[in-house]
């Protein structure tokens, strides 16, 4: 590991030669991924994983992340995150990846916050990179949930227009959401993140329910409000939400077609799950995504949700980035 300071010619010169590496063997991996851009700033210099002939085969950025307690985004994960940024020059990953994870191993371990229960070490890793995931598995990390992707216009896999199994159509309506569905709405957006907790997704928390009925309240007040509602016989069972474009940014980086849009939730009742809602809310999403030419949608699910994977590959979705954690951060091994 270098010390700040240290060996000047990594931070100026093999940082843009592996940046450059990185870039032609994702475009080979896959199309949907992006440019890999600067690497972050980090908590200290750059992680270096060594080459053949004296030459880096990989480097990597530790950044150290405390959410705030009035931030929803703690309800989607630990309060303090260790993020670790990678870039691997070879097309097999195996050797560097593990030689940055021991480095970063050995960074954690000093550090006392990266004991305490609420923490996670985190690497966001392209899907398709295959040859590094033993390295990952051998470290102790675990694929807690997939960044998928589906380009505009792929259609989904459904058996009829509407996806509803026979009878199921009866009474149902698919319609955005306005500022006076806020009680529905909020009740069925708790009910994606209590059902994510199972799979240590979400992370319920004493301001999430106050939180997410602010967030609602916001998105509501929106025209359009990419909020639709599935309702049978006037009730509430089903719920998507989108961010556009113009919200996205945050996550549109992490693809090349632009604009990007996010599928932010989508929860259907269990007593109406089977019946083909889901299927027809997210027929409407994408209908409206497509009418405004938005070149590819992201979403998250848990990687052990068994019902996600099938659904959204279904749907149109496939596997862009999967994201490994250790929980406690400190339990990288």
């Amino acid at each position: 590991m270098m010390e700040a300071g240290q060996v000047p010619w990594v931070i100026r010169d093999v940082v843009k030669d592996i940046s450059k590496a990185v870039g032609r063997r994702w475009a080979d991996l896959d199309p949907l991924l992006p440019d890999p851009g600067d690497l972050p700033e980090g908590c200290m210099a750059p992680l270096v994983a060594e080459g053949q002939n004296g030459r880096p085969a990989g480097l990597a950025i530790c950044r150290h992340q405390h959410v705030p307690v009035d931030s929803l985004l703690q309800t989607w994960g630990t309060a303090t995150r260790f993020v670790l940024t990678p870039r691997l020059r070879d097309p097999d990953t195996l050797a560097a990846a593990d030689q940055l994870l021991a480095q970063w191993r050995e960074h954690l371990a000093r550090l006392p916050e990266a004991h305490e229960d609420d923490t996670s070490a985190i690497i966001t890793w392209p899907s398709r990179d295959v040859s590094g995931v033993r390295a990952l598995l051998g470290h102790g990390m675990q694929p807690m949930a997939v960044l998928a992707a589906r380009p505009a216009g792929r259609r989904a896999q459904v058996p009829v227009p509407g996806a509803l199994a026979p009878g199921s159509e009866q009474g149902l309506v698919i319609r955005e959401a306005g500022p006076d569905d806020l009680d529905a709405v909020a009740d069925l957006e708790m009910g994606v993140i209590l059902y994510d907790a199972y799979f240590g997704g979400s992370i319920p928390r004493a301001a999430t329910k106050a939180l997410t009925r602010k967030g609602s309240r916001v998105s509501l007040q929106q025209r359009p409000s990419w909020t639709w509602l599935a309702e049978r016989d006037g009730q509430a069972v089903g719920l998507l939400t989108v961010q556009p474009p113009k919200d996205a940014a945050w996550i549109a980086g992490m693809t090349r077609p632009a604009p990007a849009a996010y599928l932010q939730s989508m929860f259907v009742r269990p007593e109406e799950r089977g019946a083909g809602v889901s299927a027809a809310l997210v027929e409407r999403a994408h209908a409206e995504l497509d009418a405004h030419r938005v070149a590819v949608t992201l979403l998250h699910y848990a990687q052990v949700n068994p019902r996600s994977a099938p659904f959204w590959s279904r749907m149109g979705y496939r596997p862009l980035w999967t994201i490994w954690e250790a929980r406690p951060a400190a339990t990288l091994r």
